[in-house]
């Protein structure tokens, strides 16, 4: 029997394309997406698991059952940690080549604490039972039970997809009653100060079945905009509730809260349909990919309340970029994808993965980044910004380690998916796709990839593909690529984002994607880079560090010579991945001075000079021989020595 993934609209919602069974798609070989599931399977879960109990998350909750004496200890929303980590180990109990079994005794006794912690009328968050017994549901603002609840049903809704269980669920739901009870349509108009509770009551109904679950989820969305959390020092914004969903005018505020409820709601408009749904989310995407977003796809630009900033408002050194950020943007383009079929969607799941998300830890999964700069200086004191100069191996605030790990055991979800007997390929990784009846005689489809170093994709298909299409994402960046089927290069249509391959008989298609390297701009309204540019091939975003300039150059002293084209260089063997050869000069040195005055400013009259290097930001190169050096793909910046680190690197 199939089992489905994270996100699963019932038959008869409003979606353009469904995903495949979460067991469809299998990872294999050496590629990026592989080798991360693996590492995450033997090293990131399992660091989890022992975080855990280090933090005393696990402790908490025996506190609240009883099983020993003890003071509550981290964040209010502690709970939420177990319940993420549970939730990794389901889907990675669905995945073929998955290793959950290993971590079937943990799994079993935390159901069994969960079940002891949980009081009789269905009550279930430690930090109140233990710390605050008198305010359950005082606090809706910081409280953050039912965004707990969220999680908890999450990861009760992986293992029922996955092995059929369901005593995790069972907990859930009998909190989620509890909630029904106090909320619900008879009950107080309130919501939770950090949106969750949404998207996990609509995958509930999708599970059960249930009615009320969906209807319940939409009335937290209706009631969202009604000023009900009460004032606060980051204001109705940043809690998502300062304006009606139906009625934002774009996004806002902490940008985890902002996209964690832009996915519930995406949800309840593929089950309910409204329009005016659509078209909020719609404006909240535009405003986030049109204005607020890192070139990484990093969300968040103000430390301050882990905030989107004004249009534009993006500094490189200031960037707040938080991991769960980033997760939640491939969890909101996941969705529209789906609804609407765009593969713009799918570009941005595509950057943020393969940027902002992936370089979030360490190549052995466990160590991690909390947020995620653009720019660290050579010179800095940023041990109490979430340590940005080095990945940690936990934080006290511990959103973020677990999270990654249920995206990563479930990413084989987001690969592909299916409508009207057609293949849509979101992702490229080798692996198998079991068709399931999509395609007629064809069964499996195998694809080999080494993407995305390098842009060739090729499917082979164990019988002809016939009844649909096969739809091949064509990525923004790309400006130029081939196209082969059965041997023959033939001309397909693009569409929405998609080369549209007729299934008449496929047994064999090869995509070219031509991968140069490439040098890009900022919009000119982004201040804080003006005069800089980034280096990119394909997805990927580069950067300078450190480490690879030569030992009496400065990072901040390095100019880029725009002139002199940007090359692949050789892969580091260290790293595993492919380096930028870029070529510049060292700044020419400073009067030492803080803000020297420009030659000519101070005679009356006299027209103002400004050497063009200075007015591009950069300084003026020595002029001395060429410097070449060679950058990283930011997701692996990191990893070597300390030092500083750009992506916007200045030009000449």
């Amino acid at each position: 029997m199939p089992i489905n993934g994270p996100v699963s609209p019932r038959a008869g919602a409003r979606s353009a394309l469904r995903p495949l069974p979460l067991d469809a798609v299998t990872f294999t070989g050496s590629g990026q997406l592989a080798s991360w599931q693996r590492v995450n399977r033997d090293a990131t879960l399992a660091h989890c698991v022992q975080q855990l109990e280090a933090s005393g998350a696990l402790a908490n909750l025996r506190i609240a059952a009883g099983l020993e004496t003890g003071t509550f200890r981290g964040f209010v929303f502690a709970d939420s940690d177990v319940y993420k980590v549970l939730e990794a180990l389901g889907w990675e109990a669905g995945r073929q080549g998955g290793g959950a079994d290993a971590f079937a005794g943990f799994v079993d006794e935390t159901v069994v604490l969960l079940q002891a912690a949980q009081q009789d009328d269905g009550y279930l968050d430690s930090f109140f039972q233990v710390a605050k017994p008198d305010e359950q549901f005082a606090d809706l603002r910081w409280g953050h039970e039912l965004y707990c609840l969220g999680h908890l049903l999450q990861a009760g809704v992986a293992w029922a997809r996955t092995r059929a269980r369901t005593d995790l669920l069972e907990v859930g739901l009998r909190f989620a009653a509890l909630v029904e009870q106090r909320f619900g349509v008879d009950g107080v108009d309130a919501v939770c100060g950090h949106p969750e509770i949404e998207t996990a009551l609509v995958e509930v109904y999708r599970v059960t079945g249930e009615r009320r679950w969906l209807d319940l989820a939409q009335r937290f969305i209706d009631l969202r905009g009604h000023r009900s959390v009460g004032e606060d020092r980051f204001g109705y914004g940043y809690f998502q509730d300062h304006e009606p969903v139906r009625s934002v005018p774009g996004a806002t505020g902490h940008s985890v809260r902002q996209l964690y409820l832009a996915a519930g709601v995406a949800d309840a408009y593929a089950e309910n349909g409204d329009p005016e749904l659509l078209g909020a989310l719609e404006r909240i995407w535009a405003d986030v990919h049109g204005s607020k977003m890192y070139i990484t796809g990093g969300l968040g630009s103000r430390h301050r309340d882990e905030a989107f900033g004004d249009p534009f408002e993006l500094p490189p050194d200031r960037a707040y970029s938080e991991t769960c950020a980033a997760i939640s943007s491939v969890q909101f383009n996941w969705r529209m994808l789906l609804i609407t079929g765009d593969g713009r969607f799918a570009d941005e799941i595509e950057r943020a993965l393969y940027n902002a998300v992936a370089g979030s830890t360490t190549s052995d999964g466990t160590a991690f980044f909390y947020s995620n700069p653009l720019q660290v200086r050579t010179v800095r004191d940023g041990a109490h910004e979430q340590a940005p100069a080095r990945r940690v191996g936990w934080y006290d605030c511990a959103c973020c380690p677990p999270n990654l790990a249920r995206l990563v055991s479930s990413l084989q979800h987001y690969a592909a998916s299916t409508a009207d007997g057609s293949l849509h390929l979101h992702l490229y990784e080798t692996g198998t796709i079991d068709l399931g009846g999509v395609g007629g005689a064809a069964t499996i489809a195998r694809i080999s990839t080494a993407y995305p170093v390098d842009g060739r994709v090729a499917i082979e298909f164990d019988a002809p593909f016939t009844g649909g299409e096969v739809a091949l994402r064509v990525p923004g960046w790309t400006e130029s690529f081939r196209l082969t089927v059965n041997g023959a290069a033939v001309a397909a249509p693009v569409r929405d984002g998609y080369l549209r391959v007729p299934g008449t008989g496929i047994r064999s298609i090869e995509l070219v994607l031509e991968m140069p390297v490439r040098v890009r701009q900022a919009h000119p309204q982004v201040d804080a880079v003006r005069g800089c540019v980034v280096v990119t091939r394909g997805p990927l975003v580069y950067a300078l560090e450190q480490a690879d300039l030569p030992e009496s150059l400065v990072l901040e002293d390095f100019v880029l010579d725009a002139s002199v084209a940007a090359e692949l260089g050789a892969v580091d063997e260290g790293l595993g991945v492919p380096l930028v050869r870029i070529t510049g000069a060292r700044r020419a040195a400073s009067s030492g001075e803080l803000y020297p005055a420009l030659a000519g400013s101070a005679a009356a009259g006299a027209a103002l000079t400004v050497d063009p290097a200075v007015r591009s930001g950069a300084g003026a190169p020595t002029g001395g021989e060429p410097v070449v050096v060679t950058a990283v793909p930011y997701y692996r910046w990191g990893n070597r020595a300390p030092g500083g680190m750009r992506v916007w690197i200045p030009t000449s």
